[in-house]
């Protein structure tokens, strides 16, 4: 992948260190997404701007309809925009081939879907150390192993995904998405299917992340977790309405209630 792209301007979230360029993993400008079907079309996304840099935890919060998984299809080169530009880690994906779009997805992108989306006939070791075999990760069986451990589930790394609770398929598909190594994580709605217990546990796997350096966005209807975003985005009718650090301050996981 080409390095990141640089830009003077700071945006939250985005300088890996005091007084350091800016490092733009996201860049949109102007995107807009419309769905057109027969006599009718939807407007999904509408004149969206928007730059995100690395160690960031962003937000995109909004009720359901307003866009948020439109964006983060967007932005994870899965859909492309009727208008505007969209450029990843410094790549222009806007127009790019399937090809080109693939590797920005095997090198650049790692999605956590809310259906976890993980193969039935492998095990959680499986279904993990293939997120890193795809990405092309050096050692990716040791790199597996360590991220097992990390999400604690080292000892339920043999069971395939229906002998696993709802929390803990979703932490197999957020250790496969950190196994790839790549520095952009997109979650949509990590949180949803799961008890409070559970998302806090997922909340705080994905805290870590952007502090370790990854830009991660999470996708969210719930107010409550945007509380501990660095930076929240609320859409609505395909628009950002609101763009900045979470109302009071950005508060530590352990403090969430819903």
């Amino acid at each position: 992948m080409a390095g990141a792209a640089r830009a003077a301007a700071a945006e939250p979230g985005a300088a890996e260190e005091p007084g350091a360029p800016e490092a733009v993993r996201i860049d949109l400008e102007g995107v807009g997404k419309r769905y057109d079907g027969g006599t009718t079309g939807v407007t999904a996304l509408a004149d969206v701007t928007l730059r995100v840099g690395s160690r960031c935890l962003l937000v995109i919060l909004g009720p359901s309809g307003c866009g948020k998984t439109t964006l983060l299809n967007v932005i994870g080169a899965l859909d492309t925009p009727t208008t505007g530009t969209v450029r990843l880690d410094g790549v222009d994906v806007t127009a790019a081939s399937r090809r080109i779009r693939r590797e920005v997805r095997r090198r650049a992108v790692s999605f956590v879907f809310q259906s976890f989306n993980l193969f039935p006939a492998l095990t959680a070791r499986e279904n993990v150390r293939f997120g890193a075999d795809v990405a092309g990760r050096d050692r990716a069986g040791e790199v597996t192993d360590e991220v097992l451990v990390g999400v604690g589930l080292a000892e339920r790394a043999t069971h395939f995904p229906h002998q696993l609770s709802g929390g803990e398929q979703q932490r197999v598909a957020i250790a496969r998405a950190i196994a790839t190594g790549n520095p952009i994580l997109l979650a949509d709605e990590p949180t949803g299917e799961l008890d409070f217990t559970t998302g806090v546990r997922i909340l705080e796997l994905l805290r870590d992340q952007s502090e370790q350096g990854r830009t991660v966005l999470v996708v969210t209807h719930n107010r409550e977790i945007a509380r501990i975003a660095d930076r929240v985005v609320e859409l609505s009718g395909g628009r950002i309405v609101h763009d900045g650090p979470p109302p009071g301050g950005r508060l530590p996981v352990a403090e969430l209630r819903w």
